[in-house]
């Protein structure tokens, strides 16, 4: 009886799913036509202005804002009922009506449900193939969407996402100089004409940073007159698209422009064999990596490593099981590097690694993580034969007074010692050999101990996974009981603790590690995550004895700073 009861709920709620799907298509058809109604309507309005009109506009209106929210559409019934209370007036029929004001203020939520109808059209395009196991996504791409239109930029943002694009948004110049400086874009979308600052204050900023003036560009432009387009385009933009813009041609640009960037990078800067980057990309990078520290100051580390015995390899097995090796190293290269850090084939069986935001130590001690795994585990396998291997390297941080030329020949200094001692080690410049080949360290320098503790586990496995590539010992606390009792029974040099948790907030936690006897965490720092952005909350984690405060979403990049800095001052 209990299983038909469950077959009969079941079949019950895949039955309403079905109706809830076709309502959608249903509603998508309808408000196409009635966006389409509206719009004659204000056209007639302009036109020929009759008094029955208005209480039209105002029942379409009406009607959307009340249907839309049925269906899953609350952004279409919010913009419907601005538009409702924009033309609520006609129906009192008074004399001396606010017409023309509410001609001009209409346009633009016109303009708006139009948009949300097209987001709500590829949701379901997107959900129908879906559900027939047809592939959803096409070219990828990290975008930066820079208006100061709200409501155009997040049509942007979301229209974007759902062609698979990571999209990133920014309202003025200087907020759009801030991500620049955080993130690596693909691909850059620019409003021209922007308040306090015009975009095209921006094209210095992208000109001057060797770092970004390759970033392919396309400006928006409500400005249709060729001097804006030439200017644009002879200081640097791939491409002019004038508003108002058909999406669908705005993404055919946008694709095309990025398969032709991403097909040149692959036959210029990629090795064929290994698919990681090539000598030239390196050291086109390694300079505008060095023009980057030098603006914004932080440390820079390199590694130079080359395999043990590769021509044993080939001379025994042949150039084929050479090359599966070869692009086996690379794969768990690329496996145990952070996303900040590139890898390129220097030539033959080397490799080189920049570490951006790395010190000497953290770099040696992240080579050696991998060197550990190469013991563990074959790097190819051909025919049911695994083929395993190790390599020496060489680690160097770069010092402000050293030219890109001593610095890479001080990192592969290190590499050749490395060889010269027996091979299967990581030496740091000026420094001994990896830990392996070491007597055991000193317990009083043991690594930093750092607890994370959140309940979004997403995010906790993600700066978990982040800060063990750092070097640090790092333990996850799903709530805040578990956090706590585990403050209780370890020294932990660093908690990054969110503020919204069940069973113990991050602000009760603060309260007990402040009122504990013998303060007894007094030697544990403390990041305060919370989604609470409110000066009052981030004064009272503060007073509460926290060291430091971010608000979500934060910077990945900002976050590696933070816990630098303060496992610094815990030493």
């Amino acid at each position: 009886m209990t299983d038909r009861k469950q077959r009969d709920a079941m079949e019950k709620h895949r039955s309403n799913e079905q109706l809830m799907k076709e309502g959608k298509k249903r509603f998508l058809e309808e408000l196409h036509k009635q966006i389409h109604t509206m719009e004659q309507l204000l056209h007639r309005m302009e036109e020929d202005y009759e008094e029955r009109l208005p209480a039209h506009f105002y029942r379409y209106a009406h009607t959307l804002k009340g249907s839309a929210p049925i269906f899953g559409f609350a952004r279409v019934g919010a913009v419907a009922g601005v538009l409702a209370d924009e033309w609520e007036w006609a129906l009192e029929n008074t004399a001396g009506c606010p017409a023309r004001q509410s001609l001009q203020n209409s346009k633009a939520n016109l303009q708006q449900l139009m948009m949300e109808a097209a987001i709500i059209e590829r949701e379901l395009q997107l959900n129908e193939k879906r559900e027939q196991g047809g592939r959803t996504t096409g070219l990828t791409g990290k975008l930066l969407v820079i208006d100061d239109d709200d409501v155009l930029r997040s049509f942007l943002v979301r229209r974007l996402e759902l062609d698979g694009y990571i999209v990133h948004e920014a309202a003025s110049v200087e907020s759009a100089q801030q991500r620049l400086r955080e993130e690596l874009y693909d691909l850059i979308l620019l409003d021209l004409m922007m308040h306090p600052q015009s975009g095209y204050e921006l094209f210095d900023y992208l000109r001057e940073d060797p770092t970004l003036k390759w970033i392919p560009l396309i400006v928006l432009s409500a400005r249709s007159g060729v001097q804006d387009k030439v200017r644009c385009l002879t200081l640097g933009a791939n491409d002019y698209v004038v508003k108002p813009f058909d999406y669908e041609e705005l993404a055919a640009r946008i694709f095309s422009l990025l398969s032709r960037v991403k097909n040149f990078e692959q036959l210029a800067f990629r090795d064929p064999l290994t698919g990681v980057f090539n000598r030239r990309y390196f050291d086109q990078q390694i300079e505008q990596e060095l023009l980057r520290v030098s603006r914004y100051p932080a440390p820079i580390s390199i590694a130079f490593l080359d395999i043990d015995r590769f021509k044993l390899i080939n001379d025994t097995y042949g150039h084929a099981i050479g090359d599966l090796v070869l692009q086996g190293l690379a794969y768990l290269l690329q496996q145990q590097l952070r996303t900040s850090d590139f890898l390129a084939r220097f030539g033959g069986e080397e490799f080189v690694v920049v570490m951006p935001n790395t010190a000497g130590d953290q770099a040696r001690s992240l080579m050696e993580t991998v060197l550990q795994l190469t013991h563990r585990q074959p790097v190819a396998q051909y025919e049911g034969q695994s083929y395993s291997v190790t390599f020496s390297c060489g680690v160097a941080e770069w010092s402000p007074d050293t030219t890109t030329e001593e610095w890479v020949a001080l990192a592969d200094e290190a590499m050749y010692r490395a060889k010269q001692q027996g091979r299967d080690r990581v030496l740091l410049a000026g420094g001994s050999a990896n830990a392996a080949m070491r007597p055991a360290p000193d317990p009083s320098l043991r690594r930093k101990r750092v607890l994370v503790a959140d309940d979004d586990g997403i995010l906790r496995s993600i700066l978990a996974s982040r800060l063990k590539k750092l070097a640090y010992e790092v333990t996850e606390a799903g709530n805040g009981e578990e956090a706590y009792q585990y403050l209780t029974e370890n020294d932990v040099d660093l908690c990054i603790l969110d503020g919204v948790m069940p069973k113990m907030s991050g602000f009760d936690l603060l309260k007990k590690m402040k009122s504990a006897p013998d303060g007894r965490f007094r030697h544990t720092r403390v990041l305060m995550l919370s989604g609470k952005k409110r000066d009052e909350d981030i004064a009272a984690a503060l007073q509460l004895g926290a060291d430091e405060y971010m608000s979500k979403p934060f910077s990945l990049v900002e976050l590696d700073m933070r816990v630098s800095q303060l496992l610094e001052d815990a030493t």
